[in-house]
C-alpha cells in the first residue's frame, strides 16, 4: 500500500522482511507491480485488508509480516501508533497485554509458514553447511576482524595484579616484571 503524487518515486515497500531481502539480494533483483489505483486512503486500506490476508502472508514469497490495512505499527484495535518517527510506539509496548498480543501474532504466523514444506526447505538450505566452505577472502576478513577485537575498549591490553597490601591494574606488557617482584595475577577484593 503506497500513496504518492509521483508514480515513479522508486518506492518498493518498507517492511522488515523486504528490507532484509533487498539487503541480501539487491534492489535490482526486486520489482513492484501496481495492482490498482484507488480514490482514497481509506479505500486503499480496505482493499489491502482483502488482498493481504492470513493465507497470503503464509506464502513463502510474501514479504508482509501481518495482514494488510493496518500499516507496520498498529495497536491492538488497528489504530496507528507510529508515524514517520514512531511517535507513541514506546507507549504501546509499555503494556504487557500488547507485548503478548504481538508475540502471539508473530508466533502464529511463523508456525503457519513453517508448515509449508517449500518455506521450510528454503530456510534450512541457508543453515546447512554440508559440503560448503568459506572462501579464502571470507576467512581473511574473519581473521582480520578477530585480530582487532578490543582495540577500542579502554581496558584492552591491561590486567589486574595484587600482593598482600593492594590490587592494581597494569599493562599486560609489564606483567612479567611485577610477577618477578612478588605480585600475583588477578584481583584481591576487600569485603
Amino acid at each position: 500500500m503506497h500513496s504518492t503524487d509521483n508514480i515513479d518515486d522508486g518506492y518498493l515497500g518498507s517492511g522488515k522482511r523486504l528490507r532484509y531481502s533487498i539487503n541480501k539480494y539487491g534492489k535490482d533483483n526486486h520489482s513492484r507491480e501496481i495492482l490498482e489505483f484507488l480514490d482514497s486512503r481509506k479505500e486503499l486500506k480496505d482493499r489491502e485488508k482483502e488482498i493481504v490476508n492470513l493465507n497470503e502472508i503464509a506464502k513463502i514469497e510474501c514479504m508482509n509480516l501481518k495482514v494488510g490495512g493496518e500499516g507496520g505499527n498498529s495497536g491492538p484495535n488497528g489504530e496507528v501508533i507510529g508515524g514517520d518517527k514512531f511517535k507513541g510506539a514506546h507507549e504501546y509496548w509499555k503494556y504487557p497485554e500488547n507485548k503478548i498480543r504481538m508475540s502471539k501474532i508473530a508466533s502464529d504466523s511463523l508456525i503457519e509458514r513453517w508448515k509449508d514444506p517449500k518455506f521450510k526447505e528454503s530456510r534450512l538450505k541457508d543453515i546447512d553447511w554440508t559440503g560448503r566452505k568459506h572462501t579464502e577472502d571470507a576467512k581473511q576478513k574473519m581473521s582480520d576482524s578477530s585480530n582487532n577485537k578490543g582495540v577500542n575498549n579502554s581496558q584492552f591490553g591491561t590486567c589486574w595484579i595484587y600482593n598482600d597490601n593492594e590490587s592494581k591494574k597494569i599493562k599486560k606488557e609489564d606483567l612479567d616484571s611485577f610477577i618477578n617482584n612478588g605480585w600475583n595475577r588477578g584481583r584481591k577484593l576487600k569485603f
